[in-house]
């Protein structure tokens, strides 16, 4: 099956959200088609073209868009003097609300990967009056328990990779939320500080990828790992902005809020999620949900049988 062609958006813009921010946004698809909008992942990582393949181009009014902070929405992440106090998940919501009611649509099939998954699912609990169906892959909560493992649990799994990220902060803040360590090094007035700690951060989230491909090219242009390192630990160094501080978060806490939504979730068999039964249990959570799970693969969506899956998810949903 694959991914379908290569196409270009049919209309684009920058859209003002407050806050001094402006957020990039594009349309591609069948004007007339079933609304959709996809949800990168990061926090940070930005919309790109593959992400458009995802959908059958005559089916779909898809919408993408580069949350705040990154990618072409401006202020970006990597300019020291970008307020992030204003980037939290909450805002991103609205900007989701506001971009919605710009491009005049009712409701849309909210697709998301990895923290994606995380704003799809709050956005959706939070309106849910304006989503049509989830569709999820490399599926995330957003809890502490998610955090703690993928930085200090995952350093019994790769110990030298790990050893290496710990020497990179402080020692007395080596007992503590790593994220939120990483983070203050990357909020200091010292550019040296700046670029070390975010090549520590982006270093170690390469050693950790379980399955090929196993390097990540993006990390080095220095403006988008500066961007990207400080937005992730930025949000999971503050609970991502969810709430109360519980290790087993928030979204799943609120899962009857999705009830009579729709959901689908694609993981793949090898994500590090699975070491916590994310998925599993936010399926289990969720009687609208349906549960895919794709062999041999991790935490990505270009592999090619995680990408024949997705499509044949949106294909299934194109009509409904």
């Amino acid at each position: 099956m694959g991914l379908y062609p290569e196409i270009e958006p049919y209309d684009h813009g920058m859209l003002d959200v407050g806050d001094g921010n402006r957020v990039y946004w594009e349309v591609c698809g069948n004007p007339r088609g079933k609304p959709a909008v996809m949800l990168h992942g990061g926090p940070g990582s930005g919309c790109g073209a593959g992400h458009r393949r995802h959908f059958d181009p005559a089916a779909y009014r898809i919408v993408l868009l580069d949350q705040r902070g990154c990618g072409r929405s401006t202020p970006h992440a990597s300019a020291y003097d970008t307020d992030m106090s204003v980037n939290t998940t909450a805002h991103l919501i609205a900007d989701l609300e506001r971009l919605r009611r710009h491009l005049g649509i009712e409701r849309w099939l909210v697709w998301g990967a990895s923290w994606g998954s995380v704003l799809g699912l709050r956005y959706a609990q939070t309106h849910p009056q304006a989503v049509s169906e989830l569709v999820l892959t490399a599926v995330a909560t957003g809890s502490n328990r998610e955090v703690n493992l993928l930085t200090r649990g995952l350093g019994r799994i790769y110990p030298d990779a790990f050893r290496r990220f710990l020497a990179a902060l402080p020692e007395e803040d080596r007992e503590g939320n790593l994220a939120a360590a990483c983070n203050r090094l990357i909020e200091s007035p010292d550019p040296a500080v700046r670029s070390r700690a975010a090549r520590a951060w982006t270093d170690w989230e390469t050693a950790t990828i379980p399955a090929p491909p196993r390097s990540v090219e993006r990390y080095e242009d220095p403006v988008f790992r500066m961007g990207f390192a400080r937005t992730v630990t930025h949000y999971w160094g503050n609970d991502h902005f969810l709430g109360d501080g519980n290790d087993e978060g928030v979204i799943l806490r609120d899962a009857i809020l999705l009830k009579g939504i729709p959901g689908t979730l694609v993981q793949g068999s090898l994500d590090f999620g699975n070491l916590l039964g994310t998925a599993w249990r936010l399926h289990h959570a969720w009687p609208d949900s349906e549960l895919i799970v794709v062999d041999d693969v991790g935490h990505t969506t270009g592999a090619p049988a995680m990408a024949d899956a997705l499509v044949a998810v949106t294909d299934a949903h194109a009509h409904r």
